[in-house]
């Protein structure tokens, strides 16, 4: 069994679990594409997922790779750790910029995704569509947006300050008599 394993390893590059996973994704992809190609606007769904992956290949990926690499110089965050850390993963400790630096990218994360989902409500666009559709008012996203975007940081900034503080209080205390 460990030899298959190991051939599996070999030539697939990853684990049964991963092979898995995978398959199970493209059953659902199918299915999902099943159910869409039955749509009067399939065409335009796939126009739509087409240009979606392409603008974020060629744009997206890259704009954010920088904007991350340049927080990561801000923060004073290596790109690569020196060396790996040999103890096991519940004994290490995340190093203070790090934890900063993933304070950061959380709610920034969560704010691009939120202006992707909603880019036409928050940029004003297609507020005759949108009223056609509803028939009601276009709602103002942009504040909304900004407004979800500042509790998103405001939290993860609070909650970065109640772990460093809790981390100085735990490296304040002495230790047991020797």
């Amino acid at each position: 069994m460990r030899e298959a394993l190991a051939r599996l390893r070999a030539t697939y590059g990853a684990g049964p679990r991963h092979l898995l996973v995978l398959l199970l994704c493209f059953v659902v992809t199918g299915w999902v594409a099943l159910r869409v190609a039955g749509e009067a606007t399939a065409g335009r769904m796939l126009l739509w997922f087409i240009g979606a992956v392409v603008l974020h290949d060629l744009l997206l990926f890259p704009v954010y790779a920088l904007v991350d690499r340049v927080l990561r110089a801000a923060v004073g965050v290596p790109a690569r750790p020196a060396a790996p850390d040999p103890r096991p993963s519940h004994a290490r400790r995340v190093p203070v910029r790090l934890a900063l630096l993933n304070h950061v990218r959380l709610p920034a994360l969560g704010a691009g995704l939120l202006f992707l989902v909603y880019l036409p409500g928050v940029l004003g666009w297609g507020a005759d569509t949108y009223r056609a559709a509803t028939a009601r008012e276009r709602i103002p996203f942009l504040g909304r947006w900004l407004a979800v975007t500042g509790i998103l940081f405001l939290i993860s900034a609070v909650v970065f300050l109640l772990r460093w503080l809790r981390r100085r209080a735990v490296q304040r205390r002495p230790g047991p008599p020797g």
